[in-house]
C-alpha cells in the first residue's frame, strides 16, 4: 500500500510499504478517510525526535484519524461493516498495572500510532482494536472525527481541572490543543475562558468563540488582563498550553489563591515555576499526558452540538498531496489551526 512515510528528519515520501497486520478475532480493519496533520507529527518530521522518542528509521506519519469498518474479527459485536468510525490511536497493554489503575494513557508499553517505532495511519488501511474504535452518529461528518483525538487531549485537561460551574480558566496558547482545551473547559462549565498568544490569526479564531475572550499578549500581559477582570483574585484554573519557557514562571501569577494549574503543553527547553508562590498559594498543578477514559465523551459533545470544532479546519489536502500539507503545516501559518488530508 501507498503511505507518507518519514525517511529521516527533513524527508518525506509518498510510496509503497509492507505493513502486515493480522486481523485478530477482536480486531477490525479500517479504510481510513481522513487524517489530521498533528503538530507531534509535524515535529517528527522538523526535528527528528520529541524528548525520548527518536525516529530511527522510516516511519509512517498520522495518528488523527476517521474511516469506515471494512472487516470485522469474529468476537466484535458492536461494529459491523460499513461503520464509519474514529479510532483512539494508543494501544495500551491490557494486563498492565497503569490499565488496572485507569491510566492506560502512562502505560510504558502503549503502542501509539505514528509514534517511534509504530507507524501511524497515512495510508489506505488499518487494522486496530474494536474497544478502542468508535462508531460515529449520523451527523458528524469525518473531518470532525479526525478532530476528536485532539479535543481529547482538551477534555483530559478538563477533567483534571477539576472544573466547577462558573469558573473563570486561562489558557496559555492558542494552537489547537489550546483552542481544544478552551472548548472543552467551557462544555465543562466555566463561564469564560482567556486564551492569550502573540498570534493574532489564531487569537482571530479562538475569538470567533461565545465564552473565549482572546488576550494579544502583543498589547498587554495575561497577568494583568486577569488582575484587572478577576479584580485581583485571579483565574480559577491555568492551562498551559504553549509549551514555551517564557510562560511557565508567570503561571503563578495569573491562578488565584487555591487554584489549578494544568500542565499539558510539552516545552523544549527547561522551565521554571515559583515553588514559593505555589506553596504560599496553595496551588494545585495537574499534569496531562494525552488522555484516557474521555474518548467516547469527546465524540458525543461533537455530536451533541455544544462543541462545533468545524472553524478549527483550515485546509483540506489530497492524499496526493500529504507532503505539502506538512511543508504548510511546519510553516506555522498564523491563520492555520488545524490541517487534514482525505483519502
Amino acid at each position: 500500500m501507498q503511505a507518507l512515510v518519514l525517511e529521516r528528519k527533513g524527508e518525506l515520501s509518498l510510496r509503497d510499504v509492507t505493513i502486515t497486520e493480522t486481523l485478530g478475532p477482536s480486531d477490525v480493519r479500517i479504510a481510513i478517510h481522513t487524517v489530521g496533520v498533528c503538530g507531534s507529527d509535524v515535529h517528527y518530521y522538523t526535528h527528528g525526535a520529541i524528548g525520548p522518542f527518536v525516529v530511527k528509521a522510516p516511519m509512517v506519519l498520522g495518528h488523527e484519524a476517521s474511516g469506515t469498518v471494512i472487516e470485522v474479527g469474529e468476537a466484535v459485536r458492536h461494529l459491523t461493516v460499513g461503520d464509519r468510525v474514529c479510532m483512539e490511536p494508543g494501544i495500551p497493554d491490557l494486563n498492565s498495572r497503569a490499565v488496572r489503575e485507569g491510566m492506560y494513557n502512562v502505560d510504558p508499553a502503549v503502542r501509539f500510532w505514528a509514534t517511534p517505532p509504530v507507524d501511524g495511519v497515512l495510508r489506505p488501511e488499518v487494522v486496530h482494536p474494536a474497544a478502542f474504535t468508535y462508531r460515529l452518529p449520523d451527523n458528524v461528518s469525518f473531518a470532525e472525527a479526525a478532530m476528536v483525538e485532539p479535543f481529547a487531549v482538551g477534555m483530559q485537561a478538563a477533567v483534571k481541572a477539576r472544573i466547577k460551574p462558573g469558573d473563570v480558566a486561562a489558557v496559555i496558547g492558542s494552537g489547537t490543543i489550546g483552542i481544544m482545551i478552551a472548548l472543552a473547559a467551557l462544555a465543562g462549565g466555566c463561564s469564560r475562558v482567556y486564551v492569550s498568544d502573540f498570534s493574532a490569526g489564531k487569537l482571530a479564531i479562538a475569538g470567533g468563540y461565545d465564552g473565549i475572550v482572546p488576550v494579544d499578549l502583543n498589547t498587554t500581559t495575561l497577568a494583568d488582563t486577569i488582575e484587572r477582570d478577576t479584580r485581583s483574585w485571579g483565574a480559577d484554573i491555568v492551562f498551559e498550553a504553549s509549551g514555551s519557557a517564557r510562560a511557565f514562571p508567570q503561571l503563578t501569577d495569573v491562578v488565584r489563591p487555591g487554584g489549578a494549574i494544568v500542565l499539558v503543553g510539552l516545552p523544549v527547553d527547561d522551565v521554571q515555576i515559583n515553588v514559593n508562590a505555589a506553596i504560599g498559594k496553595e496551588i494545585r498543578i495537574e499534569t496531562v499526558f494525552r488522555y484516557a477514559n474521555v474518548f467516547d465523551r469527546a465524540l458525543a459533545l461533537i455530536a451533541s452540538g455544544k462543541v462545533d470544532l468545524k472553524p478549527l479546519i483550515s485546509a483540506t489536502f489530497p492524499f496526493a498531496r500529504s507532503i505539502e500539507a506538512f511543508e504548510r503545516a511546519a510553516q506555522g501559518l498564523p491563520s492555520d489551526v488545524k490541517l487534514q488530508i482525505t483519502l
